[in-house]
């Protein structure tokens, strides 16, 4: 399942804008709270979608039947560009376990690229509900490898993965190879450039939100 929240005429297509914008982008502190924002949205979203429970709390002046989560989720996130977003998970979703994983790409000299994983922290995973959030969901080749790694600690019983932009060729490689993930995202596009960049996109959005790096 896909999940576009710019369909709803939200306040989510507004911030989608200010990341897309040139001009808005010089503002790094923005840039990171759209996503934050944008993430925080699809954490109310997703828990309408979770279990709950109703517990009694005790008040100053008597009893109130409450609900709460039946189950805290696993909150993951791709460092570094996903950073802003588990933020915007976390402060929904604040009493959350969390899973950091690093991924990249390695270019190559002729062009072409591989992902590398090389750390994972996390809680064991079997039977949880795991939320990946990543800005940009391109190829998909990076999160699909991510979770495929992070199944080597317990399968999730429910995976959830939340992007700003998503590109329809990462959309549907994400479904072909997990097929039971949902997908949310704050706009969908469909141009994909052949080094695996989103079109129009935003750029990058780990060097719009904490400055550029040494290509490694």
């Amino acid at each position: 399942m896909v999940i576009n929240l710019s369909e709803q005429h939200s306040l989510v297509s507004n911030w989608v804008g200010e990341l897309r914008s040139t001009e808005i982008q010089t503002d790094r502190m923005r840039f990171r709270r759209n996503l934050e924002r944008i993430a925080e949205v699809a954490a109310y979203e997703i828990s309408q979608q979770l279990e709950w429970e109703e517990v009694e709390i005790q008040t100053p002046l008597g009893i109130a039947n409450c609900k709460r989560l039946k189950e805290q989720p696993v909150l993951a996130t791709i460092l570094r560009a996903g950073l802003p977003m588990h933020t915007g998970m976390l402060n929904y979703f604040d009493r959350a376990d969390n899973a950091f994983i690093s991924a990249y790409r390695k270019h190559k000299h002729d062009g072409s690229y591989e992902i590398n994983l090389e750390y994972m922290s996390c809680p064991p995973l079997e039977g949880r509900i795991v939320i990946i959030s990543d800005p940009m969901l391109a190829t998909g080749s990076s999160l699909v490898k991510t979770i495929q790694f992070m199944k080597n600690d317990g399968a999730p019983a429910q995976i959830h993965i939340v992007a700003a932009i998503a590109c329809t060729v990462g959309i549907e490689y994400v479904q072909m190879e997990e097929p039971d993930a949902t997908i949310w995202c704050g706009e969908i596009d469909d141009e994909l450039t052949a080094k695996g960049y989103i079109v129009p996109g935003l750029g990058d959005a780990g060097d719009l939100a904490f400055g550029t790096k040494m290509q490694m």
